[in-house]
């Protein structure tokens, strides 16, 4: 379904769309241009999600690590 709306734009933007879109086109190529926008945000979203959780798996890799040289030290010691 499609809807009708009003949009305000600068005169400048205005001739960049004419630059690249006919008049008759303007629909398909706004559609399009959100639509790039919207996937290029959502990328950038789940490339920092991913960037923190990362981080996170980091900490907490390092402090089991940090645990069991600890345990591994004392059992050696022990074995001694």
């Amino acid at each position: 379904m499609y809807h009708r709306i009003n949009v305000t734009l600068p005169s400048e933007t205005l001739k960049q769309l004419d630059e690249y879109a006919p008049k008759g086109d303007r629909s398909r190529f706004i559609h399009e241009a959100i639509q790039h926008y919207i996937n290029q945000i959502q990328k950038d979203k789940l490339r920092q999600q991913l960037q923190e959780g990362s981080i996170r798996r980091a900490e907490r890799d390092r402090n089991l690590a940090e645990d069991w040289f600890v345990i591994e030290e004392e059992a050696w010691q022990h074995e001694s």
